[in-house]
């Protein structure tokens, strides 16, 4: 018997029913490579074509990049021309698409498709991140959250492992809530993240990734610690770990690389840090940082995004947040907030 082979049934029947809403008729693409869990893609077309839903699953060779630098690896004419007209993608990749050229042709060419990026699934993630997660209370939280976080003009993060960084919001840039409400039109990643993008030039500390950062290295053992100067990072620091970190950003030979894209808050219940980047992420309490390519959704005021040759993330956990000079998070757990802290009780 496989690995949760009963519980990833119901997982999979959440995602196709509860959070993607595939009705009757729909064409749902499923996207693999070489390396994607079998399982998972097999249990999720199971459930597209019970919910009345027509799946096609679409496997490719694995790249050696993710985003722009899995362009040249892949089928980009054919690959966007099954999924140009589908109402449903769900990204399976182990090598992400998320941000590649035949991501970007997608998106920006359809009003209608519903996209959900859950890359390097596995059943074990799948199960403690949606089959066992309170779905409508998760929403509940995050929208609060974001509603908090997005009304702020400042902003200020620190960890225990070094980051503090302070910055400003932009008023044109929304938070993007991934709360696993998806509806057409929408892309989408696994519940439990805010993200959005601040006015780059206001960023300015330090920040360190003490969790993972991904690509190139996965798992940290050694924290690796940036220096930021009006959002560009200035200066790497650390052991062997940074240096591999250097030297996969200068070999894009690409400036835009050095710049942040990003900033996302972690909350979903049933994370935990295994390299799996999509996971981490969402590790309860903590703070995620993207550098390189702005996909247009974060930057909306900037027709087609801000373009980079690539894109990774890095995760710092046990943050503690300011809000316009309000502590609103300690060290990884929601402070000065009585809703927000009974939500978070009753979700972990």
């Amino acid at each position: 018997m496989m690995e949760y082979d009963f519980e990833l049934g119901k997982s999979a029947k959440t995602l196709v029913e509860d959070i993607l809403e595939v009705k009757e008729g729909d064409n749902v693409v499923i996207t693999a490579d070489t390396k994607s869990n079998e399982a998972v893609v097999k249990a999720t077309a199971a459930e597209v074509f019970s919910a009345g839903g027509k799946p096609m699953v679409v496997w490719n060779a694995t790249p050696l990049g993710v985003g722009k630098a899995a362009d040249d690896m892949l089928p980009l004419k054919t690959l966007t021309g099954a999924l140009k007209d589908a109402d449903v993608w769900i990204e399976y990749n182990e090598q992400w698409l998320l941000y590649s050229t035949v991501y970007d042709r997608v998106i920006e060419s359809s009003d209608d498709i519903r996209y959900i990026c859950l890359v390097e699934m596995n059943p074990d993630m799948m199960v403690r991140t949606i089959g066992r997660v309170d779905m409508p209370k998760l929403a509940k939280f995050l929208k609060i959250m974001a509603e908090e976080t997005g009304d702020a003009k400042k902003v200020k993060v620190t960890t225990p492992a070094g980051t503090d960084l302070e910055f400003e919001n932009h008023p044109e840039r929304h938070m993007i809530v991934h709360s696993g409400d998806i509806m057409r039109g929408k892309a989408s990643m696994l519940p439990g993240q805010i993200s959005w993008s601040p006015k780059f030039e206001s960023i300015n500390g330090t920040l360190v990734f003490d969790g993972s950062l991904v690509p190139p290295i996965g798992l940290l053992d050694n924290p690796i610690k940036l220096t930021v100067e009006k959002g560009k990072v200035i200066k790497i620091e650390g052991g062997r770990e940074a240096q591999q970190f250097e030297k996969w950003l200068a070999s894009f030979d690409d400036e835009r690389m050095y710049y942040l894209a990003h900033i996302s808050y972690g909350f979903n219940p049933g994370a935990k840090l295994t390299g799996n980047i999509v996971e981490d992420e969402r590790i309860w309490g903590g703070t995620e940082w993207g550098l390189g390519n702005v996909g247009s959704k974060l930057v909306p005021e900037q027709e087609g995004g801000i373009e980079a040759a690539s894109h990774c993330d890095g995760i710092c956990s046990n943050s503690s947040v300011w809000l316009d000079g309000k502590q609103i998070m300690d060290k990884g757990k929601i402070v000065n907030h009585e809703e927000l802290e009974k939500l978070e009780k009753e979700l972990i």
